[in-house]
């Protein structure tokens, strides 16, 4: 018998088993992974590169070392097609090798908010220096500035530079990004008259990141783009990647760059879309749970490996864009909004913001689902707060056929008497299926009664198979699929959606019972984040994962933290706020409540 290897590839999160002498071209494209292969795999177009995270592979040969060079094997990048595993391997697929993209949930439901950027744009025009007027550039520009009503101006030798070269390329005239500071203008960036401030709002999801390029004085969203984390080549979840991290220095300084090199390139093509320069971004916003906050940062996060699960800092951060790496105007900062625990981060301040969910007086939940879910409950001026490891279910991973929501994912399914009738991404041939459809499947399969309560799989319905003494349902057979094999589902992916919704579903009832109310206390039900703009309301209520209340009383907002992030680049007042509502958050750590393990346990069945 041949020997069989284990292939994980990322950030499509698919894995697939191949026999020894497959090479990982070969691999992708067995598991459904469009690549790009110009020269059909042989190897002389170096259009098929990857990245080796983890695992042995073949040694690189004569081809690889001339196409890709000595610091990009170095770097672990190999040429698929010319590259064999010889044990289980992790890879990483750099997006420029894929041909379809992940399906991506960037926006959010939009809301008015007033315009106080932190940076202003302010034009000035000078009269040249002359033999009887030989005052330097800075005095003749703070005159400028103070017969406009601004203070003088504050910028160090780099700024400086920059602003005495455009003042001679432009004719004595310049626009000025200024960033008023007391007695001072803080100098963020020196553009040519008329040039848009620019801002960048980034919310960095643990598997997905959003980017919003924004006109600073209009408000105007000018560019928006989804990409994936590359940190998930490290761990699906935060908690893999602190445990990634707290290996050494090396490691979560690792984390940190490929995160913001990610940013920048995001960053680099909304800028090149707009005809526009990096050097026009002059603040940055950027939101994401603690652990993300803490990676980007470059702060330390085993004290959020274990409890107490303490984060570094709570309270706002605004630090030099360049002092993590992002390319932006040489004097851009960066605001991050405050943490509110370990577990519950500035993203969820940034969606309870952005919802406003805490100002009209009605009692309010707020769930932003991902694979750590943040919920609130909001009654009559309290906040109160929890977390929820819901896992990565939820993007397909754990799950035997499980893959993220791109081209081919079965998003979802009828199942009737006709069969089952699954709808996929792109209208693609099906190749997995990702976790809307996951969730919707079990949904169908509880009505069907192909499972029961506890998410066993009823062996005596003929749809019901069993492969090597293992009852699974079939979704896709090999005939109708993009790659060749069967879709099925099995009683491990039922399990995995029963740990998911149960997490979730403990958390909303430990917060309803801390605030002694009951579901149908609660007006209005906000389902934020990604996963939640997809996900099948009907499927959801079916297998219990939320309260049976009447539809209308839901609300998918799509990506609330997103939209919260770019109110705060555009408004003081709204940092402000941000502040208010961390301070005012009662956080519930679940891991010490004695409810939770009851309530988890409870929420475990498939049951409305």
């Amino acid at each position: 018998m041949s020997q069989r290897l284990t292939v994980t590839l990322q950030p499509a999160g698919r894995r697939v088993e191949v026999e020894a002498g497959t090479n990982l071209l070969e691999a992708a494209q067995k598991a459904g992974i469009e690549m790009v292969a110009s020269c059909g795999g042989i190897g002389i177009c170096a259009t098929c590169r990857v990245r080796v995270v983890d695992g042995k592979v073949t040694p690189p040969g004569a081809t690889e070392v001339e196409e890709l060079g000595r610091e990009q094997l170095e770097a672990g990048f190999r040429l698929a097609c010319q590259t064999v595993p010889l044990g289980d391997v992790r890879l990483e697929i750099p997006r420029e090798s894929l041909l379809g993209g992940q399906q991506m949930q960037v926006t959010g439901r939009e809301s008015q908010v007033e315009i106080d950027p932190t940076v202003r744009g302010v034009d000035i025009r000078l009269e040249p220096p002359a033999l009887d007027d030989l005052r330097s550039d800075t005095a003749r520009v703070n005159e400028a500035l103070i017969r406009q009503g601004f203070a003088p101006l504050q910028a160090g030798p780099g700024l400086l530079e920059a602003l005495s070269l455009c003042l001679r390329a432009e004719g004595w005239q310049a626009r000025l990004a200024l960033r008023p500071n007391g007695a001072f203008s803080e100098l963020a960036a020196v553009l040519p008259v008329g040039a848009p401030l620019l801002g960048l709002a980034v919310d960095m999801g643990s598997t997905k990141l959003a980017l919003f390029l924004v006109e600073l004085e209009s408000g105007s969203v000018l560019g928006q783009a989804g990409v994936m984390n590359p940190q998930i080549v490290f761990g699906d979840d935060v908690v893999s990647r602190i445990a990634y991290a707290n290996k050494s220095v090396e490691n979560r300084k690792l984390l940190q760059t490929r995160l913001v090199e990610a940013i920048n390139l995001g960053a680099a093509e909304l800028c090149k879309k707009e005809d526009a320069c990096l050097d026009q971004i002059v603040e940055i916003v950027a939101v994401g749970n603690t652990a993300m906050h803490h990676l980007f940062c470059g702060l330390p996060v085993e004290q959020l490996g274990s409890a107490p699960y303490v984060p570094v800092t709570d309270a706002a951060l605004v630090f030099s864009a360049a002092e993590v790496g992002l390319a932006a105007a040489a004097g851009a900062n960066v605001y991050l909004p405050p943490n509110i625990a370990g577990y519950v981060g500035a993203d969820h301040v940034a969606a309870l913001l952005a919802t406003q969910s805490y100002v009209d007086g009605h009692t309010t939940m707020v769930v932003d689902i991902g694979t750590n879910t943040e919920i609130s409950l909001i009654r009559q001026g309290r906040v109160l707060s929890c977390s929820c490891a819901s896992g990565p279910a939820f993007e397909g991973a754990h799950i035997r056929d499980g893959m993220r929501a791109g081209p081919g994912a079965i998003e979802r399914l009828r199942i009737d008497s006709e069969g089952v009738r699954p709808v996929t991404i792109d209208g693609q041939p099906a190749v997995g299926i990702c976790g809307s459809g996951i969730l919707n499947a079990v949904a169908e399969m509880l009505g069907e009664r192909l499972l029961d309560e506890r998410g066993v799989l009823n062996v005596k319905d003929e749809r019901v198979r069993s492969t090597n003494g293992k009852a699974e349902f079939l979704l896709a057979p090999a005939s109708s699929t993009g790659h060749g094999r069967d879709i099925v589902i099995t009683r491990k992916d039922v399990n995995e959606i029963q740990l998911a919704k149960g997490a979730i579903r403990a958390g909303l009832d430990i917060l309803l019972a801390e605030a002694n109310i009951s579901p149908n206390d609660v007006d209005d039900f906000i389902i934020a984040g990604a996963f939640g703009t997809y996900l099948d309301l009907p499927s959801a209520l079916k297998v219990g994962m939320f309260p049976r209340l009447p539809l209308e009383r839901y609300h998918q907002v799509g990506n609330a933290a997103g939209v919260g992030a770019r109110h705060l680049l555009l408004s003081r007042r709204k940092r402000e706020e941000a502040r208010q509502i961390a301070a005012k958050v009662e956080y519930i750590e679940l891991t010490t409540s004695a409810a939770f393990t009851p309530r988890f346990v409870e929420a475990m069945y498939l049951k409305e």
